[in-house]
């Protein structure tokens, strides 16, 4: 094999079009979106702290996905050929598998850090510093990148297959062991124990133990207004899970019949959770709104001086 075809998300030809369309507005949103959160975080001195620091490498990896997995769908409809070489697949394939592996991890590390910053307050600037910090999302870019390495080689491995036709709109794990016609006996056992365990149990599980702790502290707190606020600490995170895990959950774990509802899931995974991730951390954030709020200001105050000066140049002249 030394290239795949690659169907797309419809054969109909009069969607194509709709298609391209929907899918780079979809980009293009997903980009600004995360790149300017990104620089929000980063210029503005009142969000270096943990939280925003493990934000600001879940954008980083939320520009990357889409990168990886929908600039088919664009190229297609641009050029025409939607072949995709074998080697390339299988890059594209480890490239994702890993970035989501990545940022599972890293809201582990979000939970961790509300857990600290809610059950042990006064003990925060110590337990989460930046050394700490680093380590955390260091391993979780190591972890992603080497854990795949075993699914990737005995993809790889593969030396026979049914056809060279993908069923889908980017390449994928499952879709390619469907059409594979020698043995993927072991690739089937890792991706349905490790790739699950990775991929859901052991995530949902340290999410889960972290929120508990969190729970049982925010019931402890006599006051209404104060359990409130606490929890409104945590609604930006929580919502962010529960989207990514309930799209893992139809894409993988429940079966169905439906070619077209997987095809669904997986692009709502791929492109619609990165693109609503920046705006459910600014508009249910107040350190972001405060902080985008003091970016325009200065903007405005730089043009406001700099206009200005022109004025009196040209009065002087």
């Amino acid at each position: 094999m030394t290239y795949f075809i690659i169907k797309g998300i419809s054969d109909d030809p009069e969607l194509q079009a709709p298609i391209f369309v929907l899918v780079l507005l979809i980009y293009l949103v997903v980009l600004v979106g995360n790149m300017s959160l990104l620089l929000l975080v980063c210029l503005d001195s009142h969000l270096h702290t943990p939280m925003y620091f493990f934000l600001a490498n879940l954008s980083i990896v939320d520009m990357m996905s889409p990168i990886v997995t929908l600039h088919k769908i664009l190229l297609t409809f641009i050029t025409g050929d939607n072949t995709v070489p074998y080697l390339a697949c299988i890059v594209e394939i480890y490239m994702f598998s890993s970035l989501t592996t990545h940022e599972l991890f890293i809201l582990v590390a979000m939970s961790y850090d509300r857990y600290v910053a809610i059950c042990r307050p006064l003990n925060y600037n110590i337990i989460m510093n930046f050394k700490i910090c680093l380590v955390l999302t260091s391993f979780c870019w190591i972890f992603g990148f080497i854990h795949h390495v075993s699914f990737i080689w005995f993809l790889y491995k593969i030396s026979c297959f049914s056809t060279n036709v993908i069923d889908h709109f980017c390449c994928d794990l499952v879709p390619i062991m469907k059409i594979a016609c020698s043995d993927i006996t072991i690739l089937e056992m890792l991706s349905n124990t490790q790739g699950l365990m990775v991929f859901f149990i052991i995530p949902f599980l340290l999410i889960l133990t972290s929120y508990i702790f969190i729970i049982r502290s925010i019931m402890k707190i006599r006051s209404s207004i104060g359990r409130r606020k606490a929890f409104y600490t945590c609604s930006s995170h929580l919502t962010v899970i529960v989207l990514l895990f309930a799209t893992f959950i139809l894409q993988y774990l429940i079966p169905s019949n439906s070619l077209g509802s997987k095809k669904l899931h997986s692009l709502f995974n791929m492109a619609i959770v990165p693109m609503l991730n920046p705006f459910i951390y600014s508009l249910k954030n107040k350190d972001v709104k405060a902080a985008f709020t003091r970016r325009i200001r200065k903007v405005n105050t730089f043009c406001y001086i700099n206009v200005s000066s022109v004025i009196r140049m040209e009065k002087k002249i």
